[in-house]
């Protein structure tokens, strides 16, 4: 079950006194959101808005939302970084699933004893890591936990920033993603070319996401030999307000108009299949607000993420554009 730090939240409103506020956070967590913004309108008597459009992380965390509606602070509950705060007006409040990983972990110390394996997780599970580490290890499994650097924590991972595991992938035979998501666990996987399993508690199971991983990098490899045959470009910048990669855009539409490709620039809020099938004469797309847009959906055209975009240039330049993602930040 998730539970989220809801005494921070109720510190932080007897400290400051708005006179509203709003909350958001990833999608799975909407219903907890909700009932956490219920309970601060009867404690403290104030409109609590819960911003329900979809979130997936720190660079998506919806501010201008809040400032629409004159909420004095934004709570942004779910991602848990390495700060506590973006500004007075954001506080990142932490939300932990207290399921059980012990069982699932006793399975995978009978599996991996005698090897070594990276451990990783993403914000939810962060608390476990020592917990599961300390029962691998009893079990016979060599247990290394990267080092987190920026945002990072040790042995925390975004869906595009991989630091802790880039750190120990050459000294590892597996890396081990602690909870749920084949999201993060894929990325994982591409940006080590280590074999990467899923410890899911919920299932108490062991996946194996290698499979699935490589299947997502051909098909973006895939992608990036078909853009090189594409004459007119198409370049998105994302408005999220941690998406907006303005530079890199400019940057990529100098190298191919010095490669001789036609380029037009557009903008998008949520970059979607449907919003770029209403777009007309272009032959791919190069979108660099969030690399994951472009590995996990479908598109009509090529969509390139920025580490595909850089491939894109190397191959028109004739060099080699092998290890697209084994990066340690696909922006």
């Amino acid at each position: 079950m998730i539970v989220i730090d809801e005494k921070r939240i109720f510190e932080e409103i007897e400290s400051r006194k708005p006179v509203s506020v709003a909350l958001n956070g990833p999608d799975g967590i909407l219903p907890k959101i909700q009932e956490t913004a219920s309970r601060i309108m009867e404690m403290f008597g104030i409109p609590a808005y819960v911003l329900a459009d979809s979130c997936f992380g720190t660079c998506d965390m919806n501010t201008n939302g809040a400032k629409v509606l004159g909420a004095e602070i934004l709570f942004h509950i779910g991602h848990t970084i390495n700060s506590t705060s973006f500004g007075n007006g954001v506080v990142l409040v932490d939300a932990f699933d207290n399921i059980s990983f012990e069982s699932v972990a006793e399975k995978c110390s009978r599996e991996f004893s005698g090897r070594t394996v990276s451990l990783v997780t993403d914000s939810q599970h962060l608390h476990e890591v020592d917990r599961v580490r300390s029962v691998l290890e009893n079990g016979g499994v060599r247990v290394v936990v990267g080092r987190g650097k920026g945002q990072l924590n040790d042995g925390q991972v975004f869906g595009c920033e991989f630091y802790p595991v880039m750190e120990t992938r050459d000294r590892v035979d597996a890396n081990i993603f602690m909870g749920q998501s084949n999201f993060h666990a894929a990325g994982v996987a591409l940006s080590t070319n280590r074999p990467t399993f899923v410890l899911d508690p919920y299932f108490n199971e062991i996946r194996d996401v290698t499979e699935f991983a490589q299947t997502l990098q051909k098909k973006s490899i895939l992608a990036v030999y078909k853009a090189a045959e594409a004459e007119c470009f198409g370049i998105v910048v994302g408005l999220k307000e941690g998406q907006f990669s303005k530079m890199a855009a400019l940057k990529f539409k100098r190298e191919l108009e010095g490669l001789g490709k036609k380029v037009q620039l557009f903008a998008l809020t949520d970059i979607t299949d449907d919003k770029l099938r209403n777009l007309k004469d272009v032959d791919a797309f190069i979108q660099v607000a969030c690399p994951r847009i472009s590995t996990d959906n479908q598109f009509h055209k090529p969509v390139l993420s920025t580490p595909q975009a850089n491939a894109l240039v190397r191959i028109l330049r004739k060099e080699n554009p092998e290890g697209i993602f084994q990066i340690q930040h696909w922006l």
